[in-house]
């Protein structure tokens, strides 16, 4: 499995793109602005794409799914369905410009060639954020970054939500390299010793 990463938007959200090479198979996970620029990368892997997968529905991680979505109609488009109609201020109402949007949640799998993606959700950041899981790595979106954690205060936020979602993800076996929606990637070792959102979560019963 390969991953690229693009940073797009006016507050950098990390756009990646999960790549198997058997089957030549790619998703898109958070296409948050700048589909032109989102397009050409894609392109430019010689990939299929078959899959749009957003970790929540915040305008930053969603705003070039409708244009995407124009070039590439036979991609699915993913998000939980608590974030499908927003999930709080300056959100992108992303039911109302698209087509055949499609629900994921808790536990649900998607295939992609060999591998598959584990839909774990992990509400806090937004009533609908989904951490990814495929192989040894972890999207994360807006619920753990590196060092910290999504903000909480917006309109479907929720600190104890979040700490719990966390504790989730701390809890998990093996040291995971974690892909978060902005900034740098980490591992879940590192964050489990130095992360103090993490760390307070893990302290909870």
């Amino acid at each position: 499995m390969k991953v690229k990463i693009m940073q797009v938007g006016p507050i950098a959200t990390n756009c990646y793109f999960l790549i198997d090479p058997d089957s030549n198979q790619m998703a898109v996970i958070d296409p948050g602005d700048e589909p032109e620029a989102i397009q050409q990368a894609m392109e430019e892997t010689g990939a299929e794409v078959k899959y749009f997968l957003l970790t929540h529905g915040h305008y930053d991680h969603t705003t070039a799914v409708p244009s995407l979505h124009r070039v590439y109609p036979d991609a699915k488009i993913y998000i939980h369905q608590a974030d499908a109609n927003g999930a709080g201020s300056r959100l992108f109402p992303l039911a109302g410009e698209v087509e055949g949007l499609l629900f994921y949640g808790e536990g649900d799998a998607l295939d992609l060639g060999g591998h598959t993606i584990t839909v774990l959700h992990t509400p806090g950041h937004s009533p609908g954020s989904v951490t990814l899981k495929v192989d040894d790595v972890l999207f994360t979106g807006d619920t753990l970054f590196a060092g910290s954690c999504g903000r909480t205060d917006l309109r479907g936020g929720s600190y104890e939500e979040i700490l719990r979602s966390l504790k989730r993800l701390g809890e998990l076996e093996g040291n995971f390299h974690v892909c978060p929606g902005h900034e740098g990637t980490s591992n879940l070792d590192r964050e489990r010793k130095t992360n103090p959102y993490m760390k307070e979560a893990m302290a909870q019963g």
